[in-house]
């Protein structure tokens, strides 16, 4: 009798830190106006972004591949010169949205330009990500991230930067599957050096913008495809082999996201008890 009281009281208190959590995660009364402005973007960017994922795995599964080779890819690779300006801007503004990784358009630089030419804008681009992601995070990031991971968590991120600095910051970049712009956002959360960050980020960029270049070009030579690529030439089983292959990749690096949420918030509660 007494294992089941104890059962009904830990189920309690899960219900009731649960519906503690999801009533301050509305509750913005103590923000100014500015800041709430921006967390409603964000907000209204991770909505379109989860859209845009569910439409591709369960209405139409070459709905991306062909959104990134029709409206990426072929352009960019037909302006010459230009494109490579609209391809950093592009990369740049793929931060904004944020549940859909910028390693997908690196994978397109692979299409693009090769291995090596895919490898040095891949560079530039990611560098203009990891910039205005960690400028956005740093204006305005911290309150929304405060109300889904903690106080606690956000308080263990700055004593992890302070004690490791720019060697946290290019390991994380370096391992290809962990994705790049939430560790922008990140560094823009925290007390960060501008300087330490970049540099960190632009060593941490080098392997991983390569790695995705040959992945990308991989995926296309091994099919005999070569840019400009006109779906409408191909048949449709590789169309949906590329299809599957790029989907394949984009789910590894979202399961890796989420469970990086994951164990976050999970340390910065154990954090959180140890300071207690």
């Amino acid at each position: 009798m007494e294992e089941d009281n104890s059962i009904s009281q830990e189920k309690q208190t899960f219900s009731f830190k649960l519906k503690k959590y999801i009533k301050n995660l509305f509750d913005f009364s103590q923000f100014k106006t500015k800041t709430i402005i921006y967390i409603f973007i964000f907000i209204a960017l991770i909505v379109f972004s989860v859209f845009l994922l569910y439409y591709n795995y369960f209405v139409d599964n070459t709905f991306l591949y062909t959104l990134v080779i029709e409206w990426f890819v072929n352009p960019i690779y037909e302006l010459g010169y230009i494109g490579i300006l609209l391809f950093i801007v592009i990369m740049a503004l793929q931060g904004l949205l944020v549940p859909i990784p910028s390693e997908i358009v690196l994978l397109a630089t692979g299409m693009i330009w090769g291995l090596f030419g895919g490898g040095i804008f891949g560079i530039i681009g990611s560098m203009a990500a990891a910039l205005l992601c960690f400028y956005i995070s740093k204006k305005g990031g911290r309150p929304i991230v405060e109300k889904l991971v903690g106080k606690s968590a956000i308080s263990m991120a700055d004593h992890f930067i302070h004690k490791y600095g720019m060697s946290a910051i290019i390991i994380a970049r370096f391992f290809p599957f962990i994705a790049f712009d939430p560790i922008s956002y990140a560094s823009g959360l925290v007390d960060m050096d501008f300087k330490k960050y970049s540099i960190g980020s632009f060593i941490g960029s080098i392997p991983r913008a390569f790695f995705y270049s040959w992945l990308g070009s991989s995926l296309i030579v091994s099919y005999g495809v070569t840019p400009p690529i006109h779906l409408d030439e191909l048949p449709f089983e590789v169309i949906d082999s590329l299809s599957s292959s790029f989907n394949g990749i984009l789910l590894i690096i979202l399961a890796v996201l989420v469970l990086m949420f994951v164990v976050y918030y999970a340390l910065g509660k154990i954090y959180e008890k140890k300071k207690k």
